[in-house]
């Protein structure tokens, strides 16, 4: 018996008996991001006890979406869940494996609230939220209103947008860099639906999706952050009887958009300092060195996102955000 052929996928749900949205909440995407599973236990343990009700609709909890990557506690099993997230018909690796099990359960709800953390050593949740509606190629959608809606109401004052559109960006120039390789993984990288994760996903079947990053991996108020939103979802769309969330004033708000992401180009690549997400650069600030000692600026002011010290060669090095007042104005 292989190590992951004893392992097994988890779902609970609760539903109530007037009719209403059909939510799924996920923890532990990432197998080291546990404040969504530790939320999801606390959630199911007062419905458990009567504590919480669900009146209406249905809420599904999948408390570990990868439990091989949770066993070992590392972000992936196999490789990244959050990449590439498709049903397989030749599956090749665990998270294949999860992707045939966890894309149809997606499919049959209507809104999706994933929950992670984030290895950084200091920072504030945040929110990844969808783009405007529109009927464009890459990621048409038509849900903009009541995503954002439930965005304001989850407990956090940061929000980012615009992953798909930067990440393809950066395909793009990959693409037109690795024209002619040979290779499977390069060639994987280069498409744009290697971006699609488990919001993407859930978009792409007509639902609407938010990405909660709820702290840092070992910050004791994750799980509270997580908590938080979890009931605040449930209530604000009626799923039980409580008081609906207020939202988050507009002039309390951060919205940032995702501009451009820069690939690290070469193993010796390194950043001149160490830097975390959300930190404020302005235009002209060294960010990193190439290895040839070429200097890497930015080229605009505003913050830098998921710089990643440890990615490889042609992946991805860091994000580059702009101020985005009109979030949440559409």
């Amino acid at each position: 018996m292989s190590s992951t052929s004893a392992l097994q996928f988890k779902s609970v749900t609760y539903t109530g008996q007037a009719r209403g949205p059909r939510v799924i909440i996920m923890g532990a995407t990432h197998g080291n991001e546990i404040c969504g599973t530790q939320a999801i236990g606390r959630v199911m343990a007062e419905l458990d006890s009567g504590r919480l009700h669900i009146a209406s609709g249905s809420v599904t909890f999948v408390p570990i979406v990868n439990p091989l990557a949770y066993a070992q506690n590392t972000r992936s099993g196999e490789r990244n869940l959050n990449r590439n997230l498709f049903p397989k018909d030749e599956p090749q690796d665990f998270e294949d494996r999860i992707a045939n099990w966890l894309c149809p359960l997606l499919a049959s709800h209507d809104v999706l609230l994933d929950l992670h953390s984030f290895n950084a050593a200091h920072g504030e949740p945040f929110v990844m939220v969808g783009p405007a509606d529109n009927d464009g190629p890459l990621e048409p959608f038509r849900h903009m209103q009541q995503e954002r809606a439930l965005a304001r109401r989850l407990g956090v004052r940061r929000f980012v947008t615009g992953w798909m559109a930067a990440y393809g960006g950066g395909v793009q120039r990959r693409s037109r860099a690795a024209a002619g390789s040979a290779d499977g993984a390069a060639r994987l990288q280069t498409e744009l639906r290697y971006g699609v994760g488990t919001t993407e996903y859930m978009r792409s079947t007509g639902g609407y999706a938010l990405t909660l990053e709820c702290g840092q991996h070992l910050d004791p108020q994750a799980p509270e952050v997580a908590y938080r939103a979890i009931v605040n979802t449930l209530a604000f769309l009626e799923l039980i009887a409580a008081p609906a969330p207020e939202p988050l004033p507009f002039e309390e708000m951060e919205a940032l958009q995702m501009v451009v992401v820069h690939d690290k180009l070469d193993a010796g690549d390194r950043f001149t300092r160490q830097w975390a997400s959300f930190d404020a650069v302005d235009e002209g600030d060294q960010i990193g060195v190439r290895a040839d000692g070429t200097p890497v600026l930015a080229e605009f002011s505003g913050r830098i996102l998921f710089p990643d010290v440890n990615a490889g060669p042609n992946q991805e090095w860091y994000y580059m955000t702009r101020p985005n007042p009109q979030f949440g104005r559409e």
